[in-house]
């Protein structure tokens, strides 16, 4: 209830002591109610308390003291409440010497804002006053003189009636006018002054009209104040045209184009319609139109294409000062178990062999060895078996010297022919290492007399290519083929600049669980440092760590030293070649061009180009029974042979399809591709996760796991052969000569026979041959042996013969008696 409603407070009456108080309402109600008061409980200390232990009670204890605290204990909480009272004293006063400081901040800078505001108003009112008055002027000095030049010269006592105008200047303003003006001056300013001060503020007029949202561009801006300028300067207000250099591609879009000549795209489609060309802002058009409506306005052409991304990793050739000599390179090669990995363990002094399933070597190793000397020489390990060719063609393309190892006690065979035909293919050095020379069975110039047979002519037969005889079980010969390897790039004096730019060949490539994508990389140029930016194929990435031949993370490796990269995106190909970029952008680019020029290569070349061909292959492929499988490896080198391999399987009524084959463990997405193809899922040295296993078992998938390649490979020709028809092969068993012709009530005509060769069996097929012709091949309805139907006649007996549905038999034909048998087939 206010003071201002004209009705009294509640009180008190009669007294302090009053217990009755009267309540009024409205529209003259009362009420009485009842007030009851408490007085202050006074404590009364009793006679027999004790004084205090001090002599009486502490200065700041005046009042009293609440039972069972000592004097201590009150000393305590009176510092500890003065103690609380000073620091709020010094806290308030901290907190209004802060506050202080920021008025005083915030006076300053609106003080501050105030005076350059003040200061461009002032200039922009000068601006403006300036060319109203020069505009004010011009326009009243060409009124004077239009009139002037109109009216007749006025008589002179007109003249001196009248008082003249100045003709330099405009009239006098009247006092009324001139203060109206200076009154709309002021209010021009304070409007002006209010709108920069709330320029920042939004309000939910502007928000709600679309106000405030779309502001004028910087250059917008500095377009209009330099109008601005040359109109308060008097000049004439031209545009300087600006001729830009346009990168045009194959194609373009008419909005693109416009924007990357600058000029507004309603003109650019105001220009394709001149020249007869209706297209709108979004629609694309070929270079050649773009070209014609970029000369029209008058800017420069410059063609370019999607392959030009690439140009920022193009070759550049190093000065001869800048190069510097690097390790060589050595390629192990050669047949299957010849003791190409045993040989390279021996000279590391290593046990690479143990770990390789089946004794086999089935990816590319590269390794760094240092010689006794201090030569450091860098080794690749290709696999010898015959999947494994294009590893092998890989390790020969990035090589200095290939050494080739053909065992003493085995010769030449197949993959040490390929091996020579790769090397001379990519045309580097070769040297033969004639290898087990310890066995007994070794015999060192055999290999050497079947070299000859490839045009490989050793040294010891007159020829330019060294050989050594080695044994890596006892070590023999090892320093002889260390010296030949130093002697060999001593001959080639190789060379490379480790101050540019990296690159450098995949050698292999996998999908590590907990690393993710890994290429193993052998540096050819440059130096790969770790935080680098590099595109490898169809894939990029920035350099995360650097891991050596040793497991040790590096910062760096230059030429001729093989590291394993992570950071890749994805895992690259094996075989692609490294480059580094500057920045990730570039990377990405190139990345993406090089996968969509992939994926339409690919499309092209799956794609049949008639309809004759789209017929032809239909029915090829119902004549063929397909065997699909799913595969899936630890490295990318693996996974590719093994594919070609796959590729390889089959002949004319049969063949392999891979559906799908990548790097990396079997997923679930793995087994839903082989439930909806109904294949089986090949692992090579991976295995499926819980998740996968799980699903396989319920949907029904086979999965079969490999460590060596052989059984691979000859567990999917068993599976496929038995998807090729049996052949059916004939076994004569007997000969028979009709002798007579009888005809029998109810049977027919019955040959009487004489078995002259072999056996007659009643389940046999049999044909009918006449002057060694065949006229008729059937079953017997009946065999006898004079009156009891029998199941064979051997040679040399007599018996009646009929055939099922025929009867056109004479004597002396001849039945040619055999029976057909079912063989399986397998592919070679």
């Amino acid at each position: 209830m206010s003071d201002s409603d004209g009705k009294k407070t509640l009180g008190l009456r009669g007294g302090p002591r009053s217990g009755n108080v009267k309540q009024s309402f409205s529209h003259g109600r009362t009420k009485n109610v009842v007030v009851e008061t408490k007085r202050k409980r006074v404590v009364v200390p009793k006679p027999g308390a004790s004084k205090p232990a001090g002599g009486g009670a502490t200065s700041g204890n005046k009042g009293p003291r609440p039972a069972g605290i000592s004097d201590a204990e009150m000393d305590r909480r009176l510092k500890a409440v003065q103690a609380a009272r000073a620091r709020e004293v010094e806290e308030a006063a901290k907190r209004e010497a802060d506050e202080k400081a920021r008025a005083e901040e915030r006076e300053r800078m609106r003080a501050e804002k105030e005076q350059k505001e003040r200061e461009q108003r002032e200039a922009e009112e000068k601006a403006r006053q300036k060319a109203e008055d020069e505009e004010r002027r011009a326009r009243d000095a060409a009124a004077a003189a239009s009139k002037a030049a109109e009216e007749p010269a006025a008589p002179k006592a007109d003249a001196g009636a009248r008082t003249p105008r100045p003709t330099g200047g405009p009239a006098a303003p009247s006092p009324a006018r001139k203060k109206g003006r200076e009154d709309d001056d002021r209010s021009n300013r304070n409007k002006n002054r209010d709108d920069g001060r709330r320029s920042g503020k939004l309000t939910l007029n502007q928000a709600l009209s679309g106000e405030g949202g779309r502001q004028k561009s910087m250059a917008a801006m500095k377009r209009k104040q330099e109008r601005a300028r040359q109109k308060a300067m008097g000049g004439p207000v031209v545009r300087e045209k600006i001729v830009r250099n346009v990168n045009l591609p194959e194609a373009i879009s008419v909005g693109e184009l416009a924007n990357r000549m600058a000029e507004r795209t309603a003109d650019v489609v105001k220009a394709l319609m001149q020249n007869g060309i209706m297209a709108t802002q979004n629609q694309s058009i070929d270079a050649d139109t773009a070209e014609l409506i970029i000369e029209e306005f008058g800017h420069k052409v410059t063609r370019v294409s999607d392959s030009d991304v690439e140009q920022v990793i193009e070759q550049v050739d190093d000065k001869p000062e800048d190069l510097k000599p690097r390790p060589p390179v050595i390629t192990i090669m050669g047949h299957v178990d010849h003791g190409k990995t045993s040989l390279l363990d021996a000279i590391r002094d290593a046990k690479v062999v143990a770990g390789e399933a089946g004794g086999i070597t089935q990816h590319i190793g590269a390794y760094q060895v240092t010689t006794d000397s201090g030569t450091v020489l860098s080794f690749l390990d290709t696999p010898g078996h015959a999947a494994f060719t294009s590893m092998r063609s890989r390790g020969a393309q990035v090589t200095d010297i290939v050494v080739l190892v053909v065992a003493a006690d085995d010769a030449v065979m197949p993959q040490t022919i390929e091996a020579i035909n790769h090397a001379k293919a990519a045309n580097v050095p070769m040297i033969v290492a004639i290898n087990k020379i310890d066995k007994p069975a070794a015999d060192p110039n055999k290999v050497r007399t079947d070299l000859l047979q490839h045009e490989v002519v050793v040294e010891k037969m007159s020829g330019d290519v060294q050989d050594v005889e080695v044994s890596a079980k006892t070590g023999k010969g090892l320093d002889e083929l260390l010296e030949a390897i130093a002697l060999q790039s001593e001959i080639l004096d190789i060379k490379a600049n480790p101050d540019r730019a990296a690159q450098g060949a995949v050698i292999e490539a996998q999908l590590d669980v907990g690393r993710g994508p890994v290429a193993t990389v052998l540096i050819q140029n440059g130096t790969l440092r770790q935080g680098d930016i590099f595109v490898v194929g169809e894939q990029y990435g920035k350099v995360r760590a650097l891991i050596n031949d040793k497991g040790e993370r590096v910062t760096e490796a230059g030429p001729s030293v093989p590291v394993e990269v992570l950071g890749l995106n994805g895992t690259p190909e094996a075989g692609d070649v490294l480059n580094v970029t500057s920045t990730e952008a570039q990377a990405r680019e190139i990345a993406e061009y090089r996968a969509s020029a992939a994926k339409e290569k690919r499309a092209a070349a799956g794609a049949a180009t008639t309809l004759e061909q789209l017929m032809a292959k239909a029915k090829d492929d119902e004549n063929v029974s397909e065997l699909p499988i799913l595969l899936k490896a630890d490295v990318q080198g693996s996974a590719e042979a093994i594919f070609q391999a796959m590729e390889k399987i089959g002949n004319d009524e049969v063949r392999v399809r891979v559906l799908h084959y990548g790097v990396g463990a079997i997923t679930e997405t793995d087994v839903g591709l082989a439930e909806a193809s109904g294949a089986p899922i090949m692992g090579f040295n991976v295995r499926a996760n819980a998740t996968a296993r799980n699903t396989a078992n319920q949907k029904g998938v086979e999965i079969r796991y490999y460590s060596v390649i052989y059984d691979l490979v000859d567990d999917v020709k068993a599976a496929a052969s038995g998807l090729l028809s049996n052949e059916i092969r004939e076994r004569f068993i007997g000969y028979a000569k009709i002798k007579e012709v009888f005809k029998v009530t109810g049977v027919g005509k019955v040959a009487g026979c004489l078995v002259t060769e072999g056996i007659a069996r009643r389940s046999a097929g049999v044909r009918l041959l006449r002057d060694d012709v065949v006229i008729h091949e059937g079953t017997l309805k009946t065999l006898k042996r004079f009156k009891d139907e029998v199941a064979e006649v051997i040679s040399g007996q007599e018996c009646g013969m009929a055939f099922e549905n025929y009867d056109d038999i004479r004597p002396d034909d001849v039945i040619e008696i055999f029976e057909r048998e079912e063989v399986e087939r397998k592919l070679d």
